[in-house]
């Protein structure tokens, strides 16, 4: 039987006992129908996993046991940082979501030129919280004990002097592709990934200027979803742990 994951951003120890806030309580106890004496696994973001079991499961209160710590580290040796064109809804979920089961390290969400997405101050605070949630959920989902940042949205043009490593963007007019390529000393990429309309002939520039490297995923003009997606798993299939 497949054990529940769930993570808890707090302090941990074998032996200690979780009261759980209102929102993790109606998962356990509603949407996955987990009752007294239940086992599942609980992380925190710091490394490792702990196994627990369920102690008080009703309306008042749903409380976990901490039991034995696993030292268990599913994280990929190279460490990807990437910065994405913040795209609509659903696109812009299934590209975080995916990110993290293939091992991103770090998210950026980027405005540029041709983004669709405006966000208010209010509105970006509430996206943010939204994607970090999805971070979450795909930690459980996948086995990742440590979570992956999702950084404050910002325009791509102040982001750009920052990351470091082996600097990429997916650009479909390239004619280098990423076997070509291989991170030099450090075990780090930074993979730049468009919006819906793609970069603008500006934004290009402005890439190649920083140091990033165009390439491009074949013959085909993909998705924003898709592309980002692709380049991570090529990545991790060229240099990071799907090569093993």
């Amino acid at each position: 039987m497949r054990i529940s994951r769930l993570y808890l951003p707090v302090p941990m120890e074998t032996g200690a006992e979780i009261v759980l806030d209102e929102e993790r309580a109606h998962y356990l106890r509603t949407v996955l129908r987990l009752k007294r004496g239940f086992e599942l696994t609980v992380f925190n973001g710091a490394g490792g996993e702990f196994a627990a079991w369920i102690g008080a499961c009703h309306r008042e209160e749903v409380s976990l046991t901490v039991g034995e710590y696993r030292p268990i580290d599913r994280e990929s040796r190279l460490d990807v940082h990437l910065g994405l064109g913040i795209s609509r809804g659903e696109r812009m979920d299934l590209a975080i979501q995916k990110a993290v089961e293939l091992g991103v390290g770090a998210i950026t969400p980027l405005f540029t030129e041709r983004c669709v997405v405006q966000l208010d101050a209010e509105r970006k605070a509430q996206r943010l919280e939204h994607w970090r949630r999805v971070v979450w959920a795909a930690c459980e989902q996948s086995g990742r004990n440590r979570v992956p940042e999702v950084l404050e949205p910002q325009d791509m043009d102040a982001w750009l002097p920052s990351p470091a490593g082996l600097r990429v963007f997916l650009d479909p007019y390239a004619s280098l592709s990423l076997r070509k390529l291989a991170p030099v000393g450090e075990e780090a990429v930074t993979l730049l990934s468009g919006p819906e309309g793609g970069f603008s002939d500006a934004e290009r520039d402005a890439a190649v200027a920083a140091s990033f490297i165009p390439v491009r995923l074949g013959p085909r003009v993909l998705r924003t979803e898709t592309a980002a997606l692709a380049a991570l798993a090529a990545i991790q299939t060229l240099w990071g742990d799907l090569a093993a």
